[in-house]
């Protein structure tokens, strides 16, 4: 890249674009082809070999996929990146390159629920155990390393608790024991926080939530900090057929290119709903990393350029009065997922973390009345209103 602004701001509207690469045009060209000709058969072979690094076919490499991969890269400061089919493609690949027949896992919870379903009602029938903390007690992340540990887990903020993993407290213990720390950062997105920046070794998200942030398309990403990973982990992602379409590729960059000022406009408006909620008398507690009610509260300032848009809330009438609310709204969703444009509501424990048992959802701290609200763009004057009808029409 030619560009030389280092802020965050300028990385996401430029990363992993020079116009001069494509004949002066302002938007990556979508090259949407299966395969690449050869100019001779000598320069074919050569590129199979690894001789030559010209193009073969889309699944091992395409370049307005590789514009997303630098493009996210410099905005995680990692040295490149695999792009996914989806969000658990990216987990997907990065476990399956650092776990094998006997290793062993350490991650937090709670967790996205297929990520923790990946490792043990799929990795386990090939031989990965795995041992879960959680995500507050960096104690016990310590205690559960084995000498057969191959990689720590994290997802921080967790979902749906938004509770915090304290990364500078987990690089440690990583390093401590050898094993690279893999960070799953869709709740936060780069604009609030690096993990490699404190040390962690791979990162990886679902760039279906804040990184495209229209609702559009499905996506996932994984960035390494070393080439040797990068070479592992493209090489699982190749030959597992998880790597991404290149108009999927196209929609996430034009996506990324607004990152901040979507991001920035939603925390905003998060901020000043978050207290609201937590003063309103028909709800029971709020969890938001902006609030100094949170537990982590001053963990979340050190670690994080700003608490994001992610609120999760119980109603004091219990479960099914956050049914009614969730039933109620007009202008915000009732729709899983999180990080677009439009503000979305769901209830956690039905929906995104069904697959988790009920003792299981209750030891990780989702409650059976917890509803997540993923603040969007809108007018927070209108968000507040349609929160406070439907709170209305939940306590009748």
């Amino acid at each position: 890249m030619t560009h030389s602004g280092k802020g965050k701001h300028t990385r996401a509207v430029h990363g992993g674009h020079d116009p001069a690469e494509y004949g002066g045009a302002m938007s990556v060209p979508i090259y949407q082809c299966s395969t690449f000709a050869f100019p001779s058969a000598e320069e074919g072979a050569a590129r199979f070999s690894g001789e030559s690094p010209g193009l073969i076919y889309t699944r091992l490499g395409n370049p307005t996929v590789a514009a997303l991969e630098a493009c996210v890269a410099q905005l995680e400061g990692g040295c490149g990146a695999v792009a996914t089919a989806t969000g658990m493609a990216a987990v997907s690949t990065a476990l399956l390159t650092l776990l094998s027949h006997g290793g062993h896992l350490v991650g937090t919870h709670p967790v996205y629920g297929p990520s923790k379903g990946l490792v043990e009602r799929h990795l386990a029938r090939f031989g990965v155990s795995s041992t879960w903390v959680a995500a507050a007690d960096a104690a016990a992340l310590a205690a559960a390393v084995r000498p057969t540990t191959r990689a720590i887990f994290v997802e921080t903020p967790a979902n749906p608790t938004l509770e915090l993993v304290d990364l500078e407290a987990a690089v440690a213990v990583a390093h401590k024991a050898k094993v690279p720390l893999v960070v799953d950062n869709t709740f936060a997105g780069p604009h609030l926080q690096r993990p490699m920046e404190w040390g962690a070794d791979v990162v990886l998200h679902s760039m279906t939530k804040s990184l495209n942030g229209h609702a559009d398309v499905v996506a996932g990403i994984v960035v390494a900090r070393e080439p040797a990973t990068l070479a592992a982990l493209r090489n699982v992602a190749m030959t597992f057929g998880m790597t991404m379409d290149p108009h999927q590729a196209w929609l996430v960059l034009r996506g990324i290119r607004t990152l901040g000022l979507r991001i920035e406009r939603a925390q905003e408006s998060a901020q000043r709903l978050a207290p609201w909620l937590e003063s309103h008398p028909a709800i029971a507690w709020v969890r938001y990393p902006g609030l100094p009610s949170h537990p982590q509260f001053e963990l979340a300032r050190r670690q994080m350029g700003g608490p994001g848009s992610m609120i999760a809330f119980e109603l004091k009438a219990g479960a099914e009065a956050g049914r009614r609310v969730m039933d109620a709204v007009r202008l915000i969703t009732l729709a899983v997922s999180l990080g677009g444009v439009e503000s979305l509501i769901e209830h956690p424990a039905s929906m995104t973390h069904k697959g988790v048992a009920p003792d299981e959802q209750l030891r990780q701290g989702i409650t059976p009345g917890l509803v997540r609200l993923s603040v969007g763009c809108e007018d927070v004057e209108d968000l507040r209103a349609d929160l406070e009808q439907a709170l209305a029409s939940a306590s009748t």
